[in-house]
């Protein structure tokens, strides 16, 4: 299977994983496009080698595929970088444990390092804290979503990582989903004036409304709103727009939630919580470059 079929069968676009990476490449190559100690140290291209991705601790793997596209980026004519995979995208690992092997010239794995891990450890890292949700709330019905609070130029990654974590994405953008907010309903006057607004301009759309109150949720409601996003409401008021509410609209849980507290929100019934510290927040998994041969 070629790399970009790989990269689609994870939902991501090549063309975007591909900018990503020469990005990030230019950043620590610079305007040199080299890097002198490796270069010095091993000159011949013909100096080959085999390397481990090894976790330094336990988590869960997310961004092979990407890693296995940025070593690619590397390759020279006559001189491949092959990689094997150990474990799959999603799967919980242990310290010491391989992720994959890398077999090619010793000069271009070692360009590619910190690239590679920059982007795995941080993908890793997101995937090992959705999974921590995840597992927080798996005796409930609550799905747990990312947010638009993503790095920019890494979003993609960012929400693949959720996905891979076992949690869900909210929206990838401004694009996909109509969700009015506080500025909106100012500016628009009310809730009803901003959905009629949005479902006159674009009648396909789905709209999503932030509500903050309970009088807020019966009117996004009437006003025709299938999904509310219930902005910083403890787990009692929650409960109240639930049974007011009832099946008429999906209700997603958002603001100043926590992992210790995220079961009694769910226990109100409502159907998502939402937590952008999944993308802005999440520390980096360790993981290590390792060549043993």
């Amino acid at each position: 299977m070629s790399i970009d079929q790989r990269l689609r069968d994870c939902g991501l676009d090549p063309d975007v994983v591909h900018r990503i990476i020469d990005t990030a490449i230019a950043e620590d190559l610079g305007p040199r496009r080299g890097d002198p100690t490796s270069q010095a140290v091993f000159a011949h291209l013909n100096v080959r080698g085999v390397a481990d991705l090894v976790a330094r601790q336990s988590g869960v793997v997310a961004g092979l595929p990407v890693a296995e596209a940025t070593f690619a980026a590397f390759e020279e004519h006559g001189h491949p970088i092959a990689f094997a995979y150990e474990i799959a995208d999603g799967t919980q690992v242990f310290a010491d444990d391989v992720l994959a092997t890398v077999t090619g010239p010793v000069r271009h794995l070692l360009m590619a390092e910190r690239t590679v891990l920059n982007i795995l450890c941080r993908m890793s890292g997101v995937a090992t804290h959705t999974r921590q949700w995840v597992r927080a709330l798996a005796d409930t019905q609550v799905t747990v979503l990312d947010t638009r609070k993503t790095t920019p130029g890494l979003r993609a990654l960012d929400k693949y990582a959720v996905r891979a974590g076992g949690g869900d994405n909210k929206r990838m953008g401004l694009y996909d989903v109509a969700m009015i907010k506080d500025n909106h309903k100012f500016a628009a006057g009310s809730i009803t004036a901003a959905f009629a607004a949005v479902r006159a301009h674009y009648p396909d759309i789905d709209i999503q409304v932030e509500v903050d109150t309970l009088d807020e949720a019966r009117e996004a409601v009437a006003a025709g709103a299938e999904f509310l996003l219930c902005d910083n409401m403890s787990p009692k008021e929650l409960r109240e727009v639930v049974l007011a509410v009832g099946d008429s609209a999906r209700l997603e849980a958002t603001g100043n939630i926590t992992l210790e507290i995220a079961e009694k929100y769910a226990d109100t019934g409502v159907n998502y919580i939402s937590a952008g510290a999944l993308t802005h927040s999440s520390p980096i998994m360790d993981i290590a470059l390792d060549i043993r041969s």
